[in-house]
């Protein structure tokens, strides 16, 4: 472990040095890399210290216990033996996940597309509880959250609502919540009290930056087109609404979030080139499966992953067989618990996979 520290830092102080440097700083995608890595390396590091610490303390206490001479510094080393061996696993641990090869995705904001499935009206009202409840998720952890286009449900709630999330590692956390969420609870349109099951998918795609993604402005149509729904005076007199039908793909954005057209079309295609991101490494990851298939995050949409359970205030998370009775807290916005597991399973298979790590 010491030995694969003092690796790290070698490359801290390489990075250290490039991060500088005037060319490196001129080069927007470079530097943001160099950057990212310059963060990752130091949390290693900052854990490696203490590792350093508790084996020299060890060493120490080993060394004390074996001269003998001193009967009473012999019992604190005995003590300050116990108390570091007691505290090395942990550190060990938290030191290989660490280790492990970050995803360069993880760092990026991200888009994240919440539709109404199965079940009507009821299904419109869940899409709804679940952009709420990524709200106030993204909110505590200090995330900004911007709606970019909607489209309201006829009950409330939304058939379909895409917002942004920006913020430090927002992909490699949102990522655990794309496929298909299921609720079942008795909708407030039931007369007979049964209970129903609807759905909603929900879509994460990692935000491409212009570097990432040549957008050829020749392929893009940009139709103008009056704002629809609740805003006041302007929304239906003015020309602000923005579709971008994408002519090789036949892809469609649309954004009606803010009154002025120019910050619609550049919300609009932010959207394309993350869609557009997401389908080149939609091509990548299927050849990734092939080497390990990740049953955590594997990305595919049509998987169900979650189910809400009102009835008995349950909610299971299919992937890793979780289940928490906290239902009422995490559709406040408590995700977090459930994100932790899944990130702990992922990392697990992860060492697993890469087990010259361990």
């Amino acid at each position: 472990m010491l030995e694969r520290i003092q690796i790290i830092q070698q490359r801290f102080d390489e990075v250290s040095d490039l991060i500088i440097q005037p060319d490196i700083i001129s080069d927007q995608k470079r530097y943001v890399q160099i950057n990212k890595e310059y963060k990752d390396l130091k949390k290693i590091l900052d854990r490696g210290e203490i590792y350093k610490s508790l084996m020299s303390n060890i060493d120490e206490a080993q060394e004390i216990i074996s001269d003998g001479t001193d009967a009473e510094m012999v019992e604190m080393a005995k003590m300050q033996l116990d108390e570091a061996k007691s505290k090395l696993p942990e550190i060990e641990e938290e030191i290989k996940f660490l280790l492990i090869p970050k995803d360069p995705e993880d760092a990026k904001n991200v888009v994240v597309e919440v539709r109404a499935g199965t079940g009507g009206d009821e299904a419109s009202i869940f899409a709804g509880d679940l952009h709420r409840m990524y709200t106030k998720y993204c909110e505590s952890k200090g995330w900004k959250v911007d709606v970019v286009d909607f489209n309201e449900g006829t009950s409330g709630g939304y058939k379909e609502i895409i917002f942004e999330v920006s913020g430090e590692d927002v992909y490699g956390t949102m990522k655990f919540e794309a496929g298909v969420h299921r609720v079942q609870r008795v909708p407030q349109t039931e007369t007979q009290g049964r209970v129903h099951t609807s759905a909603a998918s929900v879509i994460v795609l990692p935000e491409a930056e212009e570097f990432d993604i040549e957008l050829d402005m020749t392929e893009v149509r940009i139709e103008r087109t009056t704002s629809t729904g609740p805003g006041g005076q302007s929304v239906n007199t003015t020309y602000s609404a923005i579709k971008l039908h994408h002519e090789p793909t036949g892809m469609i954005v649309s954004c009606q979030d803010q009154k002025s057209s120019h910050k619609n079309l550049e919300k609009a295609l932010k959207v394309l080139r993350s869609r557009l991101y997401e389908m080149e490494l939609a091509k990548k990851q299927a050849a990734d499966s092939e080497k390990r298939k990740s049953m955590v995050s594997s990305g595919d949409r049509s998987a169900k992953i979650r189910t809400y359970n009102y009835p008995q205030g349950r909610v299971t998370d299919h992937r890793i067989g979780l289940t928490l009775y906290d239902l009422s807290n995490i559709i406040n916005g408590d995700v977090q618990k459930i994100i932790d597991e899944l990130m702990l399973a992922e990392n697990t298979e992860k060492l697993k996979a890469d087990s010259d790590l361990i």
